[in-house]
């Protein structure tokens, strides 16, 4: 038995390998997978972080911590300096959080503020077991798409997108715990807020999913993914139709990223950690390893989310989208380069997806660097007067565009969709307009500065008095 029969014989749990059964191997197998990488890249992730945010406002330290420069008596290499890069950085970090006091605050309920890391952590480990980062098929029709498949993900549920939504409106629960066991006013004032703006995003995030679950006909990442790998737009062989570049996959892709930022409470929606308002917000009390379980779990929910959106935005696995097979068989000149090409695509196909995923935990670091925390009333306003308006119109453009494409085909579905986005957007643009003059029947209000220096006093004089 060759190696593909081997796995094709533990993704379909027929085979045997040893005295353990394939399925359950091929379980350990999955869950080692998931929990393992993630644990490492932490430490990673915060590496990158530090040299990327160093690097984007010249500052020093974070890139040359460590460097050991070899004296000028040693026999070999004198006076050269030997670079680490800052990667001692995150080693020091993690052995003073091992070593450091672990301090309990006397007044708190302890059953709670020992749960709530745990709680805090367990959303991103869920949300990894339904990630798709080998969900691609192999080219020309050669029988070996099962390579992948026993791999990822470790639950390819039925109700993937509705798991995932489910499963990550549960973060927010280690956060309010977590300000509320601590019995410390500031803490609770950031979960409280974490509770609030989980209101403010979720409908929308939902909205955006929602959207490509339509288009696509099922809730499962691992078809979301291959449904990208078809014509661009229906009628475009040459090109994936990647839901990014459709119209209304584009605006769902916004809205989601946006949502996704929010949900790991990272800059500019790190309303629940201000630090200038709140001292640390919900982990004011937390110390030593219990502080970095918040962390990790951060961490670890940006890169999964990074994941989400690669593989219902961004093709999944696909390295570009092009479709090689098609131009393999319509350039016959050039088939030797495309199909070479399609088998790369297919064998480098997680990797891809992990660089996908690098790229999602680049652009959080970017934000971070960038932007500045929005006030409360901006984050409401973001989300419930933007943001959900815009998903729900985009709900409804999707879905004459689905039923106009099964009446009509593909040429009457756009013609259907321009239709009744052009219809949606002069009706929001009279809706604008009227919001404006009924805020301008108010008034404006003026506020006149007085002169800071003080009055002197005026003595009246009498001009009948001598």
């Amino acid at each position: 038995m060759n190696i593909p029969q081997w796995i094709e014989g533990l993704a379909n749990g027929t085979e045997a390998v040893g005295p353990i059964p394939g399925p359950i191997l091929l379980a350990v197998v999955k869950v080692l997978l998931l929990v393992l990488p993630i644990l490492i890249l932490v430490p990673g992730l915060i590496w990158w972080e530090r040299r990327l945010l160093s690097w984007m406002q010249d500052r020093i330290g974070p890139n040359r911590t460590g460097t050991i420069t070899i004296p000028d008596k040693a026999p070999f290499l004198r006076g050269k300096k030997i670079r680490f890069f800052g990667l001692l950085q995150p080693i020091a970090d993690g052995v003073k959080l091992f070593l450091k006091e672990d301090i309990t605050p006397a007044d708190i309920d302890r059953k709670i503020y020992f749960i709530a890391p745990a709680i805090a952590l367990f959303p991103a480990f869920a949300i990894g077991g339904t990630l798709p980062w080998g969900a691609i098929r192999a080219p020309f029709e050669q029988g070996v798409s099962g390579l992948y498949r026993f791999l990822t993900p470790v639950a390819n549920v039925d109700i993937g997108i509705l798991y995932v939504l489910a499963i990550s409106s549960l973060g927010v629960y280690g956060v309010v715990l977590a300000g509320y066991s601590s019995n410390n006013k500031y803490s609770l004032m950031g979960g409280l807020r974490s509770s609030a703006q989980l209101i403010s995003y979720e409908l929308a995030m939902g909205a955006a999913l929602a959207s490509i679950v339509l288009a696509t006909g099922s809730m499962r990442m691992t078809d979301m993914a291959l449904e990208q790998e078809k014509p661009l737009w229906g009628f475009i062989p040459a090109v994936q139709n990647w839901f990014i570049l459709t119209p209304f996959g584009l605006l769902s892709a916004l809205i989601f990223l946006i949502c996704m930022v929010a949900e790991t409470n990272r800059a500019p929606f790190d309303l629940p950690e201000a630090e200038n308002e709140l001292i640390a917000g919900y982990h004011t009390e937390y110390s030593s390893m219990k502080f970095a379980v918040f962390f990790m779990g951060e961490y670890a929910a940006m890169f999964l989310f990074s994941g989400i959106f690669a593989a219902v935005f961004l093709g999944g696995s696909s390295l570009l989208p092009v479709n090689w097979e098609h131009l393999a068989a319509s350039v016959p000149s050039a088939s030797g380069f495309f199909r070479g090409m399609a088998w790369f695509n297919y064998w480098a196909g997680p990797l891809v997806f992990l660089g996908k995923c690098a790229g999602g935990i680049t652009f959080f670091i970017w934000l971070r660097a960038t932007l500045p925390r929005l006030r409360y009333d901006q984050l409401m306003n973001l989300g419930w007067r933007s943001m959900l308006p815009l998903g729900l119109s985009n709900l409804i453009v999707v879905g004459f565009w689905v039923v106009a494409t099964k009446l009509w085909g593909i040429g009457g579905g756009w013609a259907t969709w321009g239709l009744v986005m052009s219809i949606l957007v002069v009706f929001y643009l009279n809706i604008l307009a009227g919001t404006r003059k009924e805020a301008l029947s108010f008034g404006g209000r003026k506020v006149a500065m007085k002169d800071p220096a003080p009055r002197r006093a005026v003595t009246l004089v009498d001009p009948n008095k001598p």
